[in-house]
């Protein structure tokens, strides 16, 4: 499909120019500065015109297939479908959806959710009339020792593009603090329960986690596969990432780890809804700080899929931060990082994955989204604008 859009603020990697893009065959032929003649170009009203986002960690699908906690959706399909739906009207048109592998405290949910989402994506890819394009991005919990043989199915599928290594047992990397672990999960445990679930937890990590993350590194380096290491917290952990070359610090959640993962060239990665509601739900270091101290790469949305482009614009306006260099945070950075080359940015040659952005009283509203020139209109709702 051919099209021209003109009369746009359009964001490219460096500089925002006014002007028009000419879309042949799902790529962007030209980019061009000034008025367009053009009589059948798609008007946008001097809005901007961003490159698609890329989202790395999302736990929208999860919700999706399990919207109150026990109660999964009976159709996975059409989760998948309406997670889909809500990734196009987000902005996002390509998304690493994050699937845990794995168990800590949940019992059984965590193994199940996996098999239902992995099985519901492809399902749903074979359809063809998915808006954006998903990915996979498998967060092993490496203190379980089953973790292995549910990674094994899966190490060679060829949209895997992130395994992600995380260990929730108390004690260990934001929860050092038990108290904070047993005030974070909401569980209403008793004392003489935490300390018999802590006391299991804790013994199963300490039997097989250090082979296990040892084994999927070498699984991840053999394929070429990135890594994050996630909740990145003390000196250690990153001295570990770096010794087992991790190129993503997803979540840290102190400045100190943060500082470290810059130093040693690891990337980034922070919440969007951190930036927007100006810090963290579970008293982590905040995503603005981080930004201020040039700390910060990528930006996920994590639970909260409208966040992206607000957490762009809100450092943009807040922080100065140039809006090129804000909407590379959730474009052609994560793009990059996992390998995307051919999108992330509004260049002539790359996918014509983009996004048609208004400013309704202050705030970003995603108004229209096109992936590989396809559009795909949305309507503006407080969760999209939000």
């Amino acid at each position: 499909m051919n099209i021209t859009i003109k009369n746009a603020r359009i964001v490219l990697r460096d500089e925002i120019v006014h002007g028009s893009i000419r879309v042949a065959d799902g790529m962007i032929e030209s980019v061009n500065q000034g008025s367009c003649n053009v009589t059948n170009a798609i008007d946008l009203d001097g809005d901007y015109l961003l490159p698609g986002f890329v989202e790395l960690h999302t736990d929208n699908l999860e919700q999706e297939l399990e919207p109150r906690p026990g109660v999964f959706w009976p159709d996975p399909l059409a989760s998948v479908l309406a997670h889909d739906a809500t990734m196009a009207s987000s902005g996002i048109t390509t998304v690493l959806d994050a699937v845990s592998l794995g168990e800590f405290h949940d019992g059984p949910n965590r193994s199940r959710m996996m098999d239902m989402s992995i099985q519901a994506l492809r399902k749903a890819r074979a359809t063809g009339i998915l808006k954006a394009d998903h990915k996979l991005h498998l967060r092993c919990e490496y203190s379980d020792p089953r973790v292995l043989e549910m990674l094994s199915p899966h190490i060679d599928d060829a949209v895997l593009l992130l395994i992600s290594l995380m260990d929730h047992t108390p004690g260990q990397r934001q929860f050092t603090d038990t108290d904070k672990y047993r005030a974070y999960y909401k569980k209403g445990w008793s004392d003489e329960e935490f300390a018999q679930l802590s006391e299991r937890m804790i013994a199963t990590q300490c039997a097989c986690a250090a082979d296990n993350r040892r084994r999927i590194v070498e699984l991840c380096h053999e394929r070429d596969i990135p890594i994050a290491s996630h909740d990145d917290t003390t000196p250690e952990h990153i001295e570990q990432a770096v010794q087992e070359r991790i190129s993503i610090s997803e979540f840290p959640t102190t400045k100190e780890a943060a500082s470290l993962a810059r130093r040693a060239n690891i990337r980034i990665v922070m919440g969007g809804p951190n930036v927007v509601r100006g810090g963290s739900h579970s008293g982590n270091v905040a995503a603005q700080d981080l930004a201020e101290a040039g700390l910060l790469d990528i930006l996920s949305s994590d639970y909260a899929p409208g966040s992206l482009v607000s957490a762009a614009f809100t450092l943009h306006k807040k922080l100065a931060v140039p809006l090129p260099e804000a909407i590379a945070m959730i474009s052609l950075n994560p793009a990059h990082t996992v390998g995307l080359n051919d999108r992330g940015q509004i260049r002539e040659g790359l996918r014509a994955d983009m996004v048609r952005v208004r400013e309704i009283e202050g705030i970003p509203a995603v108004l229209r989204t096109w992936s590989v020139g396809t559009a795909n209109p949305v309507e503006i709702t407080r969760k999209n604008a939000a």
